[in-house]
């Protein structure tokens, strides 16, 4: 099933994942945040945030503009649904911004 834990443990301490991206079923062993956030991603509050100019396709550095560090570029990437960069941020366009407690 995709999307199901599986019980093996991986080097970084997580279940292996299976995962449908891009029309193809593929593992990750990737865990923490991530798993548990992409769960529940209905449940995050969102504020409307635009791409600014020159931080196009850079989802780190438009991280570091809303949170005051890169970290968070997989956040913005999964609450707007970017699967490529390149695809998306592109300067200007609106965006979600997750609130973080």
């Amino acid at each position: 099933m995709i999307g199901e834990s599986r019980t093996s443990i991986t080097r970084y301490g997580h279940g292996v994942r299976a995962l449908f991206h891009k029309g193809r079923n593929i593992t990750t062993s990737v865990g923490s945040q991530i798993d548990a956030v992409s769960e529940n991603i209905t449940d995050v509050q969102t504020k409307i945030g635009r791409v600014p100019a020159g931080f196009e396709h850079r989802p780190d550095l438009i991280s570091n503009v809303f949170f005051g560090t890169p970290g968070y570029w997989w956040y913005l990437m999964l609450v707007n649904g970017v699967t490529d960069p390149f695809e998306g941020f592109n300067s200007g366009d609106q965006i979600l911004i997750p609130v973080i407690s």
